[in-house]
């Protein structure tokens, strides 16, 4: 049985009842469990748990008074969830309720909708998911925010990971894969945001590669995660991680020359390139809906 997405909302108190009879309606409960609270401790609880850990907030306009001390909470402690403002009207998002710190820098990337867009939420859950997931602490373009390599941004990468892989086996949820954002495409960022994207992807593959036959490596399997994910949501292609690869062999095979030493070490690392691409080209088989 496939696990359902666990989302929580935060509402006025005496809205509670009237939301979650709207939520039993729009959100089928062979494929959600939602939690409905009125507070901003509730909702740090929630979010504090290690188990049943939610995958998405939605928070009412009715609560708005409370938005920063939601923010400013979650951002002290670390948090980061797929997020969803409703709000009554959608001007309204062009003006932020508060002022953004690093940590809460991460909520630019939160969903706006009008409350008439509720039926709609189960297909704005997929985009506040995917968005989620395609959020990087680098660059800044678009959903992209600026969270410095800090405790926050390790704290965003786990949440990442951990939705990730939870989507991936729910083979019924693949459309959340599929739904990318065209402009978030390698080939149509500007030239500043892509060179960027290319650096962290090549930083990204050059620890691979340097951890790829260590033992006991807990973290590997999550930067390969990493690595796919960013390849999948930019539309890298095969060729271009072959070009990643190359490159930096060529480096490798530099510096081993200089220092003497035989090169042909660098051989046993196709096995690396070959297992990225297999994880990468699953996942675009994997995006492609049934039919």
């Amino acid at each position: 049985m496939l696990s359902n997405l666990q989302v929580c909302c935060l509402v006025a108190e005496a809205n509670v009842n009237q939301t979650k009879s709207s939520l039993a309606i729009f959100l089928p409960e062979e494929r959600y469990t939602f939690t409905v609270v009125s507070d901003v401790e509730a909702i740090v609880s929630l979010l504090t748990k290690t188990q049943n850990a939610q995958d998405c907030l939605v928070i009412f306009k009715d609560i708005r008074r409370d938005i920063e001390a939601v923010f400013d909470r979650l951002g002290k402690l670390n948090i980061f969830i797929p997020t969803i403002l409703v709000l009554e009207d959608l001007y309204e998002q062009s003006e932020p309720p508060y002022e953004y710190s690093e940590s809460k820098d991460f909520y630019r990337a939160s969903i706006s909708i009008h409350r008439d867009q509720l039926p709609d939420l189960p297909i704005i859950i997929d985009q506040a998911i995917a968005t989620f997931i395609k959020i990087s602490p680098q660059i800044q373009h678009q959903v992209f925010v600026n969270i410095p390599y800090t405790a926050a941004s390790e704290s965003l990468n786990v949440q990442q990971q951990r939705l990730a892989q939870k989507l991936n086996e729910r083979l019924g949820y693949l459309g959340v894969y599929y739904k990318r954002d065209s402009r978030l495409f390698l080939r149509n960022l500007s030239p500043e945001d892509r060179k960027e994207y290319i650096e962290r992807l090549k930083n990204i593959y050059r620890s691979i590669v340097l951890e790829y036959f260590l033992e006991k490596n807990d973290s590997l399997n999550q930067k390969i995660d990493e690595f796919v994910n960013l390849s999948f949501f930019a539309d890298i292609s095969v060729s271009q991680v072959l070009e990643i690869h190359m490159e930096l062999m060529d480096e490798f095979a530099k510096q081993l020359r200089l220092e003497g030493r035989n090169d042909e070490i660098l051989l046993d690392y196709r096995i690396t390139l070959i297992d990225m691409i297999a994880h990468l080209c699953e996942l675009y088989r994997r995006s492609i809906p049934r039919s």
